[in-house]
Order: structure tokens, then C-alpha cells, then sequence
């Protein structure tokens, strides 16, 4: 079946192209241009497979958007906007959203982050079976398919989240310095990213593992230094 991705974004030009991208990869691309208008759609006519949301909209802005659809459904929502400021992209992951990009970006690069959300949240990942890291207290690792499980369980981690969790858990009892934290974060070609990026993302994943019932405190802060991570037992 054709996913559907909501295209929320009140640029025309914009909202075309990543539109004929998204149908030459093969999605159902639908355009909305403002965003009190969208979350009527997504309320209305899903269910939809992933969100591209654009910060800056008229009617509902994107971070208020994000959060209204992240009270109703864990889809995939890739924030795209033209502000750069720390605040609003710390926020925007803060409230739900998966991943980001600033603009100017590429067209075939929303495609493959598109697509990469979309495989982790169907769990369509290609690659082994995970294998379960030693010492980590249930941690399964799929290198291949860019994954990491938790007794039975595979988390729904961003690229980013996921570098980060491999990281703790491929060495349990390291403090890790937040420097350390910073090169896994470059490896997503993250160029902006400070030590408040990193905190978000730790955030995320202590929610995500308390969901799954690892328990957040699994990541430990470390005062004035970085942060550990211990095997829950």
C-alpha cells in the first residue's frame, strides 16, 4: 500500500517540488498550505504514514501543529524550517518531532529522511537479527538495519537517537563527555549542533526507553561532565 505523507508547507514552489519527489519515490504526497487547515486533514482523512511540517505556517504554526498531532498518533513528523535558532529545533523535538532539516535542503535528501522514518516505524528495517550486546541488560544491536531492541521489543529511535543509544550501551559504566556525544550528533552532518542539542536527545531517549519499560534513569547525567549509561537489571 502507498504511503501517505501530509506535505504541510504554505510555500508554493516548495510544496511542489518536494510533492513530484515524493511521487517519483513512490509516496502519496498531499499538500496542505496552512496549518489549521492540516490538522483538520489529519484528523479527517487518515490515517497518514508520515508528516513533512514546515515551522512557519499561517493559522496553526508547525511547533503548535506537531504538538496537537503528537497527542493523537506516534506518526512520523519531519520538521523542515527556515529558522535556525537552537530554541525552536530543541523545542520542535522536545514536542514530538522525529527529525529536522533546515532550509535550504534537498529534495532527495526529505525523500531518504522520509523513507528511513517510515522503515523504522513499520519496522521494515533490512538486516540480521539483532545481536544482544553483553553487559547491556537485554539490548539487541542490527547493525545493518540501523536498529536497537530491548528484550524482545525494537525501539522506534531517530538516526540520531540511535547513534547516541549505541554508543551508552555498547559501553555500559563510561561517562561519556558531552564532546564525545557532540561527534556522534556530526555524524548526521549535524554542523550547528551545542551541548542543549544533546541534552534534547538524551530527553527523548530516556522517554522512549521509560515507554518501552527499560526505565529512563538507564542514562545517568554526570554533573559537569556528560552522561553514563547503566544496564538496567
Amino acid at each position: 500500500m502507498t504511503a501517505r505523507v501530509l506535505v504541510v508547507e504554505d510555500d508554493p514552489a516548495i510544496s511542489a517540488l518536494l510533492r513530484d519527489y515524493l511521487l517519483h519515490a513512490g509516496y502519496q504526497p498531499e499538500p496542505c498550505a496552512d496549518g489549521t487547515l492540516a490538522w483538520q486533514r489529519f484528523e479527517q482523512e487518515g490515517p497518514w504514514d508520515c508528516v513533512i511540517l514546515d515551522l512557519m505556517l499561517p493559522g496553526l504554526d508547525g511547533l503548535q501543529l506537531c504538538q496537537r498531532i503528537r497527542s493523537r498518533s506516534a506518526v512520523p513528523i519531519l520538521m523542515a524550517t527556515a529558522r535556525i535558532d537552537e530554541f525552536d529545533r530543541l523545542l520542535g523535538l522536545e514536542i514530538g518531532a522525529d527529525d529536522y532539516l533546515c532550509k535550504p535542503y534537498s529534495p532527495r535528501e526529505v525523500v531518504a529522511r522520509v523513507r528511513a522514518l517510515l522503515r523504522r516505524a513499520q519496522g521494515r528495517l533490512i538486516g540480521q537479527a539483532g545481536v544482544e550486546l553483553p553487559g547491556s541488560g537485554g539490548f539487541n544491536l542490527d547493525e545493518a538495519g540501523q536498529r536497537l531492541g530491548w528484550r524482545g521489543q525494537w525501539l522506534n529511535l531517530t538516526p540520531v537517537e540511535y547513534r547516541l543509544l549505541r554508543g551508552f550501551v555498547q559501553q555500559p559504566g563510561r561517562v561519556f563527555e558531552r564532546a564525545s556525544l557532540l561527534d556522534l550528533l556530526h555524524a548526521d552532518e549535524f554542523r550547528d549542533v551545542s551541548d542543549r542539542t544533546v541534552d534534547s536527545h538524551v530527553k527523548n531517549l530516556r522517554r522512549k526507553l521509560e515507554a518501552a519499560g527499560c526505565g529512563g534513569a538507564a542514562i545517568q547525567s554526570v554533573y559537569g561532565v556528560g552522561y553514563r549509561f547503566t544496564a538496567p537489571g
